[in-house]
């Protein structure tokens, strides 16, 4: 059976070059998605204050907000932008900037910066230009009136999927402060770190608390798994366990066999095929995640990470804490 999507997210995987800078996009990097636009230095929009290690005058928390969730599209919340709207953007721990469609940039009134062009590419390897950047005032999420601390810099794109009005990466627009992701209540929620931090020594029961890693370039949070390979943990994906064949092989996954074969579209408009394999059991600290959805990545690029997807993330409260650099997974 073979189905064929739009993915938003980092099935989308987001990798984004400056053209003007001339930032090779693969270069010497490990990842192919990695030596890109560096994220947390030129988007300082999302960058509230957090020097040398320590928040400084932390913004008013955000209320919880419910999202809904859309097999297509993926994890949708209402968004105002520059105080209009609702919008519909999905939630995209991957994404590694928030991205609002042309359309909405026109109609919110964000301010193109000139000159500025940027590439966008995915999980495909596929690059296609026509992004900008741009300023926007305020976002709200939930309400109009429900602020969250990001502002200044956005992405503009041409080619976000029509049903769907931006991309929304909660590390970005989140910070100074904590979120939750509770895939089970469906609630996306913060805090402060520095009043309710996450410890390393108190996992839930069934769960664990481990390092929140990231690719130098942003927030995007990576794992540890056992045998020490990295996965991305992307909300934006619409996989389970999603790997290439060389990672397969280094978890010593041997039923490769593929049930379903998946057709997905970047935002490149590149093609990813893949096919759903046996499941799965992998390791992140204390935790063993037993038969998990598992996907076999057939067209990726060689380097793209491993994936945690959505069909993984599903049982699970994410608690992500950017000042003590970790992330709690409580099963629910």
């Amino acid at each position: 059976m073979k189905r064929s999507v739009v993915k938003l997210g980092s099935s989308l995987l987001l990798a984004l070059t400056s053209i003007i800078g001339a930032v090779p996009l693969f270069g010497a990097a490990p990842s192919l998605l990695f030596n890109r636009l560096d994220v947390s230095r030129r988007l300082k929009s999302f960058q509230n204050t957090a020097r040398r290690g320590r928040i400084e005058s932390a913004p008013t928390l955000p209320r919880p907000v419910r999202f809904r969730e859309d097999e297509g599209r993926g994890l949708l919340v209402d968004v105002w932008i520059n105080d209009t709207g609702a919008y519909t953007f999905a939630v995209d721990t991957g994404a590694g900037a928030s991205i609002i469609s042309a359309r909405v940039a026109r109609e919110v009134g964000a301010k193109l910066i000139a000159g500025s062009s940027i590439s966008i590419g995915g999980l495909s390897g596929q690059t296609s230009g026509g992004g900008r950047e741009a300023v926007i005032r305020t976002l709200a999420i939930g309400e109009r009136r429900n602020y969250l601390p990001a502002k200044g810099l956005v992405i503009v794109s041409e080619h976000l999927p029509p049903d769907v009005d931006g991309v929304l990466d909660p590390s970005e627009c989140y910070q100074p402060h904590g979120f939750v992701i509770d895939f089970p209540a469906r609630e996306m929620s913060a805090f402060d770190p520095r009043l309710t931090p996450v410890r390393r020594d108190e996992a839930p029961a069934g769960g664990a608390v481990v390092p929140w890693l990231t690719d130098g370039n942003s927030r995007r949070p990576f794992v540890t798994l056992d045998g020490g390979r990295r996965a991305l943990v992307d909300t934006g994906s619409g996989f389970g366990l999603a790997l290439n064949l060389n990672h397969a092989r280094a978890l010593g996954m041997t039923d490769l066999r593929g049930r379903e074969r998946v057709s997905v579209h970047d935002l490149a408009r590149g093609e990813v095929r893949a096919e759903r394999i046996a499941p799965a059991t992998v390791q992140i600290g204390a935790l063993s995640l037993r038969r998990v959805p598992t996907d076999l990545l057939l067209s990726a690029p060689a380097n793209v990470p491993i994936l945690l997807g959505r069909d993984a993330l599903r049982p699970f409260q994410l608690t992500f804490d950017p000042l003590h650099k970790l992330i709690c997974f409580a099963p629910r």
